[in-house]
């Protein structure tokens, strides 16, 4: 009989480490990656944030459009007049002092 020698092949092992490299690749991807894991929470930190800036923009919208209101012509503030037309004009009462 005669001995022969058997070569090691290399095609499952070429061709586990073409998969287990591109299973890295796929998972880095998946978190790393531009729609990735890392990404996404990125994402809806500054949506957070975002919705924090909305709230604080809402409140002031809406104490400028009281304000507006309260010196329209159909709701008219007399208070809120002088105090805007004294901060305007820098006017002041007879009765009152200026402390700088």
């Amino acid at each position: 009989m005669a001995v022969t020698k058997s070569r090691p092949t290399f095609g499952p092992i070429l061709f586990f480490g073409i998969a287990f490299t591109l299973a890295l690749y796929f998972t880095f991807a998946a978190v790393q990656g531009d729609y990735g894991l890392f990404r996404r929470t990125e994402i809806l930190a500054e949506a957070q944030l975002l919705q924090v800036e909305l709230a604080a923009m809402q409140s002031d919208v809406a104490r400028m459009e009281n304000l507006t209101e309260r010196l329209s012509d159909d709701f008219l503030d007399l208070d809120l007049l002088d105090q805007q037309a004294r901060s305007v004009l820098g006017m002041l009462r007879a009765d009152e002092m200026v402390i700088r």
